[in-house]
């Protein structure tokens, strides 16, 4: 299974955007029974967890520092997850990654992802 993030750019603090993870794969695999995360990593920094959704979308899991102002989707139809980030700050600044986890829920401990997609940059202008 292969996954693209896409949707970063530059945006000014207060804005939004709205980033996209693709996934594809042989013989039809797809992500539709793998809970989904999305972390980041910023200059400098360890990667860190922001945002987690369950297989079915029913059950979603945030850190405390984008809570409120992120929402992470699904669509299982179109193998595509999303994460919609509202009320940008400066320090939200990174690179964003999705992972597909072993299991059919999230975890915020990145080792219980086995697929990781190439990142996209999130530029927060102050």
């Amino acid at each position: 299974v292969q996954l693209q993030a896409s949707g970063g750019g530059l945006v000014q603090a207060g804005g939004s955007l709205r980033l996209s993870c693709a996934a594809s794969g042989a013989s039809g695999r797809t992500i539709s029974n793998n809970g989904v995360g999305w972390f980041r990593q910023a200059p400098g920094k360890e990667r860190e967890f922001v945002a987690g959704i369950s297989w079915s979308g029913a059950s979603t899991t945030y850190s405390d520092s984008v809570k409120g102002r992120f929402t992470i989707s699904r669509d299982r139809a179109k193998n595509m997850v999303y994460l919609q980030m509202s009320s940008l700050k400066p320090e939200d600044t990174a690179v964003y990654s999705c992972a597909a986890s072993r299991s059919p829920y999230s975890s915020t401990n990145h080792s219980q992802y086995n697929y990781w997609g190439q990142g996209t940059l999130v530029t927060v202008s102050s």
